[in-house]
């Protein structure tokens, strides 16, 4: 007999909603030397006296674009800040605690900032390197007394240099020029003078300055590699590989004894793995004379950190920091088939390496925070990690709203400088049922809802139907459904349109906007009607223009979304078992619609072709942005398969927890939740 088991562990979500409202008596000061060059790095210091140690002490601090803090040389912020910004004028800042790091008598603040000084799909520059730093439960603003100056042993590479959708630099560091000797107290430091004063802390360019709506990275301290025990004494001038655990953000460290003036290259193995114009970051390092620590601050992420360390180098160490969003991974699946428990591990590994600022698509090409991703992402949040991940989709929500154009068009990725092109489908999703609904249905969070409502309907009624009740052809700023062949894309738009309605719908219900509706209601009725009467051919949907297979993805988000009758089910289980057109993004509306069309075991059996390779051959804890070519046929390496950690990819994870597993909220924020597993051929999950 087929053994059942299901367990559900469950904690209340927390959305905290801190005030914007503050007052500032700091200003905003820079080096006289700073030029506002791209990446450049200060260093900012100031001495105070306090004769009683509070028990509480919030600094505020604000910067264009990173920052790290030391207090009397301890570190107590690890990168601090975020990517610009909340709207297209504003800044972030961020509230940290320092009390415990100060004592009485004499105390050193030093702050090392970094400007990236350049735009990019999840960044717009302001144009202006500096630092805002308040604490008023010990007096001390950031004015014309701080002293700091331009780290002139941070260099900018010559070549291979990020591709221009990344924001930051290639960080590079001169030890012959300088060290870290400064952020401690008590020591002789050269080259700082009196800062200038540049301006009020809220005026341009930096403008309002927003708190910061998600907590400060988890810093998991410095680890050895996997393989620490075979890395070589000494440099070879040969690439050092040193394996990560997984696939994480890592910064490297290294420990070693050298002459004056030798170059270290440090990058992982996703630098360039997709070609010269997908360049992602890296890391140089230029010996001083003798024993020498150095870490680079910036994050890097792959499977495998490579040092390409000169001969005549003596190595007494290499390590790596790792740092994340602050969650936990809370959830978890197991089942009698090893391929469904390591897709689920696999995905979320893939989340977690896919949200530091914002939620992004992937960690080395983009950095970027594309709105089809971020649906499918923090679905999965929700069963695989703890509740403080809920802060990173509200702040999303919140940038997509605040981003959204005089036209009442809304665009992604955001915060961005370089980018400024409508994707209709990804933007229906954001807004719909999948996006803003799932959101509050997991959270309970009805004031964030309050407050993009009116957005969501603004560019609900940039859309127009034709006098057959269906969309207009619309084309946005970049006509694309998918990646792959053969897509229905106009068909695809209607059936996102109608998850929209649905998702605004609830919206206006739970906000009491009992006329918007009674109108909503009414246009997804006709809607509905129109749709089938335009679209079904008795096979399945299409366009009359569309002349491909029938598109699997556009007809999953008719089931999943209500417009397909079960009578219909029929013939589109039949396209689901013929017709492989979706990525990895979009697979994820297909499996579900199996699940509930009820054909659980063609579900899993279609799960496990689709992702076969990811899983089952990659060498990666993470899953591409591919699926690449069917299994047993030939494919030309990873590049074959896009990225090799893609936010979109991980579904399945999804799929598994609401629909195998069977766990899935009735009330908001869990109040009420039905426990209906789906096992199909499994034995137990």
């Amino acid at each position: 007999m087929k053994e059942l088991l299901v367990c559900l562990l469950f904690s209340g979500l927390y959305i905290s909603a801190a005030s914007q409202t503050t007052t500032w008596r700091a200003k905003r000061i820079a080096p006289a030397q700073s030029q506002n060059e791209s990446n450049s790095w200060i260093n900012f210091r100031k001495d105070t006296d306090l004769e009683t140690v509070p028990q509480t002490a919030v600094a505020k601090i604000a910067t264009d674009s990173k920052y790290w803090l030391w207090v009397n040389g301890d570190m107590v912020v690890y990168e601090g800040s975020l990517k610009r910004g909340p709207n297209r004028q504003d800044t972030y800042y961020d509230e940290v605690e320092i009390a415990p790091y100060l004592q009485q008598g004499k105390n050193t603040i030093a702050v090392l900032t970094w400007y990236f000084g350049k735009d990019g799909f999840s960044h717009n520059s302001s144009g202006q390197a500096g630092l805002v730093f308040e604490c008023d439960a010990i007096g001390l603003v950031s004015d014309d007394t701080w002293l700091g100056k331009l780290n002139k042993a941070f260099e900018t590479t010559v070549n291979e240099n990020p591709n221009y959708r990344l924001p930051e630099s290639n960080i590079r560091f001169n030890a012959q020029v300088d060290n870290f000797d400064w952020v401690m107290p008590d020591v002789s430091f050269k080259g700082f003078s009196r800062v200038n004063v540049l301006g009020e802390a809220e005026s341009a360019p930096w403008n309002k300055l927003w708190l910061r709506p998600i907590p400060q990275w988890k810093n998991f301290g410095i680890r050895l590699y996997e393989n620490h025990d075979i890395i070589p004494a000494g440099g070879t001038g040969e690439w050092i590989e040193c394996r990560l655990p997984y696939n994480c953000h890592a910064h490297p460290v290294l420990d070693i004894e050298a002459p004056a003036g030798l170059v270290i290259r440090m990058q992982t193995d996703n630098f360039d793995y997709m070609g010269l114009d997908v360049a992602s970051v890296r890391a140089e390092y230029i010996t001083s004379e003798g024993r020498q620590q150095y870490e680079s601050p910036g994050w890097m992420n792959g499977h495998v950190m490579k040092y390409l360390i000169p001969e005549g180098v003596k190595i007494h160490s290499l390590a790596y920091r790792e740092t994340g969003y602050d969650c936990e991974f809370t959830g978890y699946f197991n089942s009698d088939d090893p391929f469904f428990n390591k897709l689920w591990q696999m995905a979320a590994r893939t989340l977690y390496v896919t949200m530091p600022d914002t939620y992004i698509d992937c960690p080395d090409r983009e950095r970027a925070q594309w709105w089809g991703d971020v649906v499918n992402e923090s679905g999965e949040a929700f069963y695989a990690l703890s509740p403080s991940s809920a802060a990173i989709t509200k702040k999303g929500m919140l940038e997509l709203i605040n981003w959204q154009r005089d036209d009442g068009t809304l665009y992604s990725p955001v915060p961005e400088g370089n980018w400024n092109r409508e994707l209709p489908g990804q933007m229906l999703a954001s807004i719909g049922y999948y996006g803003f609904w799932n959101y509050y249905i997991n959270t309970g969070d009805k004031e964030t809802i309050e407050k993009v409502y009116d957005g969501v309907k603004r560019y609900l009624d940039v859309w127009k139907l034709t006098h057959d009740g269906i969309l207009q052809h619309r084309e946005g700023g970049w006509y694309w459904g998918d990646w792959g062949v053969e897509i229905d894309k106009q068909l695809l738009f209607n059936a996102w349109y109608y998850l929209a309605l649905k998702g605004y719908l609830n919206m206006s219900e739970l906000l009491e906007r009992e006329g918007e509706a009674k109108r909503t209601r009414q246009e997804m009725k006709a809607f509905k009607e129109a749709f089938n009467k335009m679209f079904w051919d008795g096979n399945g949907y299409r366009t009359s223009a569309y002349e491909g297979k029938y598109d699997d993805r556009a007809q999953a988000l008719a089931v999943v979304g209500g417009l397909a009758d079960k009578e219909k089910y029929k013939p589109l289980l039949d396209i689901f078992k013929t017709s492989y057109l979706a990525s990895p993004y979009m697979e994820k509306y297909v499996l579900e619609a199996l699940f509930m069309m009820g054909e659980a075991e063609s579900g899993l059996k279609r799960m496990k072709d689709r992702y076969y390779r990811m899983v089952e051959e990659s060498p990666y804890t993470t899953l591409y942005e591919n699926f690449g070519p069917p299994k047993g046929e030939e494919y030309n390496g990873p590049a074959g398969f896009g990225t090799n950690n893609h936010a979109w990819s991980g579904g399945g994870l999804t799929i598994l927890s609401q629909y195998v597993c069977g766990l899935e909220p009735l009330q908001a924020a869990w109040k009420s939740f039905k426990v209906k597993p789906r096992p199909g051929n499994l034995l137990f999950v």
